[in-house]
């Protein structure tokens, strides 16, 4: 198979839910750790760090990515989802898994994933691992799919244990209270592995400790241990928390071993996207008019998104809008500004949100704005109608972002 085929083979495999939702979401690790076996135990043979959250997950692996980089360590960053190129999920020092190794490895193994009827995500878990364990990387940065506690990643014993936040999404999954949420995140907490919380939240704060307690883990806030931020290529306001987080768990790697100077953490923090390739956080893509993308798609994450935005100075906004069919909308309508013109769309994936429905739902709220028939439509049009001094926002799903960088 080319590499094209073997990428379509992936994703006609058991329902992904990048593409179908809850029908993909398996409640055990059978499938993982059958595959870790059939694979040697890939996963025993480098370092690593693990990174779970409800926001923020993404932009702090890259980050710690980038700092390790600075400090000479061969590093392994395995995120999801991928914008453009299913590769960009798996790379090493910022350079993405060639197209062959892809190949190969889906054509060696393509027997086993069939006859135990293995996920997308499980295989590509695989993939990522086996590709780090023979390249032979220092340390790998593993960000969680979803949840923590059930998620295809956890098998790792790693270094540090991340997790920057809670927030309600993926409740169908997860649980409903930020509480219940917590306790699939804190999953991801291993006996005597030091622990980061990025952020201490009322509801979770307990959750955490008590799961810290019973598995003899140090548990560090590093909004409480780490007083300022430094400065980063990535300029949302979000990432402040997110670099906090990263700084009080690189002071952990360090005491662990790792040589890592102060210069390497700043220099890897302003070096984001050029050690690493992380693109669609608070991302300016033109000045005039002024387009910003961002792929912040819940509650949480779009409320520090818009206060970005608000703080924008601009004659009109344009809004280039879509969500996945199981956004809960009526948490999201509230922030976002009805002083603008709504270009509604639909992600190209079966899990896009009918566009029609959208467009109905946020008429409905006092929006004003017309549906176009895909996200290219909406954003040239919004670009057709922006005057030189306009902004034009980009956003609602990872899905959205992805159609137009």
């Amino acid at each position: 198979m080319t590499y094209q085929d073997t990428v379509n083979w992936m994703f006609k495999q058991l329902p992904m839910y990048q593409n179908q939702g809850k029908s993909a979401y398996k409640a055990n690790l059978d499938n993982t750790h059958l595959l870790a076996d059939y694979l040697n135990h890939p996963e025993n043979s480098f370092k690593s760090i693990h990174v779970a959250g409800t926001n923020g997950k993404g932009s702090t692996s890259h980050m710690l990515a980038s700092i390790l980089q600075e400090g000479g360590y061969k590093v392994g960053l395995y995120t999801s989802p991928h914008l453009k190129d299913f590769r960009e999920r798996i790379k090493i020092n910022g350079k993405e898994i060639s197209e062959e190794f892809v190949v190969e490895f889906i054509d060696e193994h393509k027997l086993f994933f069939e006859s135990n009827t293995l996920s997308f995500f499980e295989m590509t878990v695989g993939m990522a691992f086996d590709y780090f364990s023979k390249e032979k990387v220092d340390i790998a940065i593993i960000e969680v799919g979803m949840g923590g506690r059930l998620d295809s990643t956890n098998i790792i014993t790693p270094e540090v244990s991340v997790i920057t936040n809670i927030g309600l999404d993926h409740t169908q999954f997860l649980g409903s209270t930020l509480e219940a949420i917590a306790k699939e995140k804190g999953g991801i907490i291993k006996p005597n592995i030091p622990v980061v919380i990025g952020e201490t939240q009322l509801e979770t704060e307990a959750v955490f400790r008590e799961i810290s307690k019973d598995r003899n883990s140090k548990i560090f806030f590093a909004d409480k241990d780490i007083e300022d931020a430094l400065e980063s290529d990535l300029k949302g306001y979000y990432q402040q928390k997110n670099i906090k987080t990263v700084l009080k768990a690189v002071s952990i790697i360090q005491n662990r071993g790792y040589h890592i100077s102060d210069e390497n953490i700043k220099n890897g923090l302003l070096n984001v996207v050029k050690n690493t390739g992380l693109n669609g956080r608070w991302q300016i893509l033109s000045e005039h008019p002024k387009i910003i993308c961002d792929t912040a798609h819940n509650k949480e994450g779009l409320n520090y998104v818009m206060q970005q935005l608000n703080d924008e100075t601009f004659d009109k906004l344009h809004m280039v809008f879509g969500v996945v069919n199981d956004k809960e909308l009526e948490s999201i309508l509230p922030i976002l500004p009805k002083n603008a013109e709504y270009y509604f769309c639909k992600p190209n994936i079966p899990r896009g949100k009918d566009v029609e429905e959208l467009q109905y739902q946020f008429l409905q709220n006092g929006f004003n704005g017309k549906s176009y028939s895909s996200v290219i439509e909406a954003f040239e049009t919004a670009k057709e109608n922006a005057a030189h001094d306009d902004l034009i926002y980009v956003g609602g799903s990872t899905f959205v972002v992805a159609e137009i960088i």
